[in-house]
């Protein structure tokens, strides 16, 4: 599993312009079933996206997300292996 951490490297204005295209492009990388969670950080400066499969994949598809094409934010991905979860959260491993 993969966390991916996003920092913003430019301001928020720039950023909320190419939001929906963002947006779409989570939901594609959803559809394939790579990306388990999403969301904004608090404060505002970036976001964090869970993911699973192989990390070939997911760079592919942090490649094709316009923040990255355009510059607008720096990707930390840490990779872990779970070894303990809350009961129902096996699931996510299964894909």
């Amino acid at each position: 599993m993969f966390i991916v951490n996003l920092t913003y490297l430019v301001d928020l204005a720039k950023v909320d312009a190419v939001l929906a295209d963002h947006v779409e492009w989570l939901k594609q990388c959803y559809g394939t079933g790579i990306f388990i969670a999403s969301g904004p950080k608090k404060p505002r400066d970036g976001g964090v996206i869970v993911a699973r499969g192989p990390r070939e994949k997911l760079d592919d598809c942090l490649q094709a997300d316009p923040f990255w094409q355009k510059g607008y934010a720096r990707y930390d991905i840490i990779e872990f292996e779970p070894a303990m979860m809350a009961s129902g959260f096996e699931k996510l491993l299964a894909k």
